[in-house]
């Protein structure tokens, strides 16, 4: 087996005076270079500028922001929690529609409430602990999804991806990369395609890197050609990553994501979905409940700097759009493969007691 280079998104050093240390994304794949952040300021910003990036990735960001945030509290118990509220309400608004964010606020509010009366010095270490345990679950979680959804993806098949679903997006190992990291490592070779991802190009500098790093055959595409290398058969099943999920199984995912799933289905391809079940959100019946970020217009009127559209140009810039439940084969999270899906078989696979009752 070729061997791979580890990537190690996030990591924490230190106690709870310590930071959190990143891989900046946006300097991927000429360099690799990591940067201290060292408050919650500067978490903020690495998850709004996307130096760290992928739902699950930014939850763990976002856990360790609020350890961060804390460190500035001081010592009495009121400025402490009124601070861990500010904290925790000013990260959730970073990026809008990827639910692990809000998730992993709510876990660490949780676990505040259970030590509240004990202390800073106790809600600060209990609050470090947390995120930590938030760290080690997404590796955890990354795994179960590799082995349940490996095998969907069939030795000498072709395998179209679009923006990048794997270590870089999460703890390690990733979500739809997972699952072609396990098929690999299992033995089976794969053709992957990998979309370039447009505005941004998630796809091209940072997929492409990571399925390098780990030996896989990979050629990358432009988004416009995708239902081409459909119709031409060279891929067999598309897999990709997941924001938010609707408790009807409406999935918001990077913008392209739809047109991509709707070319599945014309050349009658299975269309999959790896996310861990932090991504799924209950609460909202169908995908058009979903917040939908708007980015920076100039993503798309001066792409990396150099400006590629008249002065004045309006823009249209969703960060994500909505694959509808009716066009997915399959969601892949640690529990299993879920198929068919619909309300009922996502709350049979997350709450199976609940859903029997």
């Amino acid at each position: 087996m070729t061997p791979h280079r580890s990537v190690e998104t996030l990591r924490w050093v230190g106690d709870q005076n310590g930071h959190l240390v990143i891989i900046d994304q946006t300097r991927l794949p000429t360099q690799v270079v990591e940067i201290e952040l060292r408050d919650v300021e500067a978490v903020w910003e690495a998850i709004r500028s996307l130096r760290v990036r992928g739902a699950p990735a930014i939850g763990i960001a976002a856990a360790y922001g609020v350890v961060l945030g804390l460190q500035e509290s001081g010592e009495d118990e009121a400025d402490v929690w009124a601070r861990l509220d500010a904290v925790t309400a000013w990260l959730a608004t970073s990026r809008p529609t990827a639910v692990n964010l809000c998730w992993a606020l709510q876990r660490l509010q949780e676990v505040a409430l259970g030590h509240r009366g004990q202390g800073p010095a106790s809600l600060r270490a209990a609050l470090l602990t947390a995120a930590r345990a938030l760290h080690e679950e997404d590796r955890d979680i990354c795994r179960a999804i590799g082995r349940h959804g490996g095998p969907l993806l069939a030795d000498g098949s072709g395998v179209l991806t679009h923006c990048n679903a794997g270590g870089l997006a999460t703890a390690d190992y990733g979500t739809a990369l997972a699952v072609i990291f396990a098929a690999h490592e299992a033995g089976r070779h794969l053709q992957v395609y990998v979309d370039e991802t447009r505005p941004l190009l998630q796809g091209a500098r940072l997929t492409v890197w990571e399925l390098q790093q780990r030996g896989i055959d990979v050629t990358l595409i432009c988004d416009s050609t995708a239902a081409q290398v459909m119709r031409e058969r060279r891929v067999q099943a598309v897999i990709t990553g997941a924001d938010r999920i609707a408790a009807n199984g409406d999935v918001a995912n990077k913008i392209g994501t739809y047109q991509v799933a709707l070319a599945a289905a014309a050349h009658e391809l299975p269309f999959y979905v790896a996310a861990p079940t932090s991504t799924f959100d209950l609460s909202l019946a169908s995908g058009e409940q979903i917040p939908i970020e708007q980015r920076d217009p100039a993503e798309i009127t001066h792409g990396f700097g150099r400006q590629i559209a008249p002065e004045g140009t309006a823009v249209y810039n969703p960060a994500f759009d909505v694959t509808p439940a009716r066009l997915i084969r399959a969601i892949v999270c640690e529990k299993g493969v879920i198929q068919p899906v619909t309300q009922a078989s996502i709350a049979q696979c997350l709450n199976p007691s609940s859903a029997t009752s």
